[in-house]
């Protein structure tokens, strides 16, 4: 888990000498206060992010909204994609999601435009969503004779003006760009896959989580073998971490061991605020930034955008 050490890396303001705990109380109390955070580097090109995992209930979703917020308050300019019917992350970033709304349904099966399908989210300044409808449950069958199927929704994402490099688009980019797919591997995540150079697995520390993750990344192989050369699982996140059990503690020592750097230093926690907050149409950094979960999110955001890609 995180140090110190660790802390004090990602901002001066940090004193190396304390305990976990103090740094954590004293991120806490710069919160309340209202400090500003020190922005975080901006990457020279949009990083497409894939965030994935079969299973139900890891916190994908919840991780998607989350870093995506903590990335606006770092300074970066952030797209979520809800790629999910379910539209969970478009209720928790408070997007208007009705049916009818056009949304990735529209992107996928009729090929209208990013941008003319996008809404801005309300709560986060530089954070932009397109909505997920419960049409798009339909639109693994409707696609099923498409020529190119597979590759739609990276056409999509390439074609958009904001999306590229700094020295072609300028300060107006967006730096990620979050897909967040639904709990299944089927045909709209494969598109995910295919539209994504970097891919992010939320994994809770329960056994359970590491059972599916070997189909997981045989998919994820085999679309790079035929589909996506570029794509690489970057970046691991253990979540719903409970530090009182021996099981959390040997899941993620288990996980750590097998993908080594890619898994982040910050675990996030089980928290009763991160799992209030989309009731009310949020995310844990504007329902309680001060919460131990919304300071794991920054911290696993911040992580993300100073060490860049891992392969």
């Amino acid at each position: 888990m995180r140090t110190a050490a660790d802390l004090a890396a990602y901002d001066p303001e940090f004193d190396e000498d304390q305990t976990p705990l103090a740094a954590a109380a004293q991120r806490s109390v710069f919160v309340r206060q209202g400090i500003q955070r020190q922005p975080a580097p901006r990457p020279e090109a949009t990083r497409v992010f894939v965030v994935a995992n079969q299973k139900g209930g890891v916190g994908k979703t919840t991780s998607t909204v989350n870093i995506a917020a903590a990335l606006c308050e770092l300074g970066q300019r952030v797209l979520v994609v809800d790629l999910d019917p379910q539209g969970n992350a478009s209720t928790a970033l408070n997007i208007e999601h009705r049916q009818g709304t056009l949304g990735t349904y529209e992107v996928l099966v009729d090929g209208m435009a990013l941008v003319d399908v996008i809404q801005s989210c309300p709560d986060n300044e530089g954070l932009d969503v397109v909505p997920a409808t419960i049409d798009l449950a339909g639109a693994e069958i409707e696609l099923v004779s498409v020529v190119a199927r597979e590759g739609r929704l990276k056409k999509a994402i390439q074609a958009h003006p904001l999306v590229g490099s700094a020295e072609s688009i300028g300060d107006e980019r967006y730096d990620y760009v979050l897909i967040d797919c639904p709990p299944s591997l089927g045909l709209l995540t494969l598109n995910a896959l295919v539209a994504g150079a970097e891919m992010m697995i939320p994994i809770q520390a329960e056994y359970y989580a590491l059972e599916g993750l070997g189909q997981l990344l045989a998919t994820v192989d085999m679309v790079r073998a035929h589909l996506n050369p570029d794509l690489a699982v970057s970046t691991i996140v253990l979540t719903m971490y409970d530090a009182r059990t021996r099981l959390a503690a040997g899941v993620a020592q288990e996980v750590r061991e097998h993908f080594g750097d890619q898994v982040l230093k910050t675990a996030i926690p089980r928290s009763v605020r991160v799992s209030e907050a989309p009731s009310y149409g949020q995310t844990v950094m504007t329902y309680d930034p001060a919460s131990p979960g919304a300071l794991s999110y920054l911290e696993a955001a911040r992580e993300i955008a100073t060490r860049g890609r891992l392969s």
